[in-house]
C-alpha cells in the first residue's frame, strides 16, 4: 500500500511509539494525520510534525479513546477536512501492573487483581483499538457501497491498513495479568477482522514491540531495566520508538506482510 497522499489516524500519539509513528508517517508523505491522545501533549506533537513538514498535515484531537462519540467525531472531522482515512494505527495503551494473586502478609488472605482495574485496561488496550479499526473499515465499506462497489478486487490495490500494537508480553509476563490478556486479545481480533475486512480491501496486522524506550517502560526504573530487561535482549539496550515506527511503516507499505511481526530485539527472558 502506497502511503503517500493517504489519510491516517493514530491514537496514543502524545508520546512514545505513537509520537514516533506520527513523525515517520510525515516523512513517508501522508497527506493528513489525525493525532489522538488524552494528553494535551498531542497538540505539541502535531505542531512539531507540522513545523518539520512545512505544512499543516497533523490535526490534534484531545479526548478519551474509549469514548464512542469522540471516536466518531474524529473520523467525521477528518473526513470532512481531508478525506477518507485509510491507515489506522490505534497505539493508545496503558499498564496497571500487579500480581494476579498475592497473600496479604498481615491478614494471610489472598488478594486478587482488582476487577475494575482489569476492566479499565481491557477498555483502553483491547476494546478501544478494535473499535477505532472497525470505524475505519466501516467507512471504507460505506464509501465503496456508495460507488457501487462490492467485493474488493486485487486489481484495485489495497484500500486500507490497520496495524495493532501488540507486545512481547502477549506471551505471558509476570505481574501483567490484564496487560498481557489485552495484547493477546489483539492477535485474535486482528486475525478475525482481517478475514472480514479484506472483503472491502482492508488489511489488518499486529506488531509486537519488545521493551521500547518510552515513558511506559521508563517508569519501571533504571535498576529494573538494567537487571531484568537488558541482559535478556540481544541488543543490550532498549528499542528506540523510531525503530518500531519504521517497522510499522514497512508493514503498511508491504502488503505481503500480514499476521504478526515481532520487533523484540531478540528479547528472551530466562523464565
Amino acid at each position: 500500500m502506497e502511503m503517500r497522499d493517504k489519510v491516517a489516524v493514530v491514537t496514543g500519539a502524545g508520546g512514545g511509539i505513537g509520537q514516533a509513528i506520527a513523525a515517520e508517517l510525515s516523512c513517508r508523505g501522508v497527506r493528513t494525520m489525525a493525532l489522538v491522545d488524552m494528553d494535551k501533549a498531542v497538540e505539541e506533537v502535531a505542531a512539531k510534525v507540522n513545523q518539520a513538514a512545512g505544512r499543516r498535515l497533523a490535526l490534534p484531537f484531545v479526548g478519551d479513546t474509549t469514548d464512542e462519540e469522540f471516536r466518531r467525531k474524529v473520523y467525521d472531522e477528518i473526513a470532512v477536512k481531508c478525506g477518507l482515512a485509510s491507515i489506522c494505527i490505534p497505539a493508545a495503551g496503558i499498564t496497571r501492573d500487579a500480581a494476579a494473586v498475592k497473600v496479604d502478609k498481615q491478614t494471610g488472605k489472598g488478594v486478587i487483581y482488582p476487577l475494575e482495574r482489569f476492566r479499565m485496561v481491557v477498555e483502553v488496550n483491547l476494546i478501544a483499538p478494535v473499535y477505532w479499526a472497525m470505524e475505519m473499515v466501516a467507512r471504507i465499506a460505506e464509501d465503496r457501497n456508495k460507488r457501487g462497489l462490492g467485493r474488493w478486487d486485487p486489481k484495485e490495490g489495497v484500500q486500507g491498513t490497520v496495524i495493532f500494537i501488540g507486545s512481547t508480553s502477549s506471551r505471558g509476563n509476570r505481574g501483567q495479568i490484564a496487560y498481557t490478556s489485552t495484547k493477546r486479545g489483539l492477535e485474535g481480533a486482528a486475525l478475525t477482522l482481517m478475514r472480514e475486512a479484506m472483503f472491502h480491501g482492508v488489511r489488518c496486522a499486529v506488531i509486537h514491540p519488545g521493551f521500547t524506550d518510552t515513558p511506559m517502560v521508563r517508569v519501571l526504573g533504571q535498576e529494573y531495566i538494567d537487571k531484568y530487561i537488558l541482559p535478556a535482549t540481544q541488543l543490550r539496550r532498549l528499542i528506540r520508538p523510531e525503530e518500531i515506527a519504521d517497522a510499522i511503516c514497512f508493514m503498511i507499505s508491504n502488503s505481503a506482510v500480514s499476521g504478526e511481526l515481532w520487533a523484540d530485539a531478540g528479547w528472551r527472558p530466562s523464565n
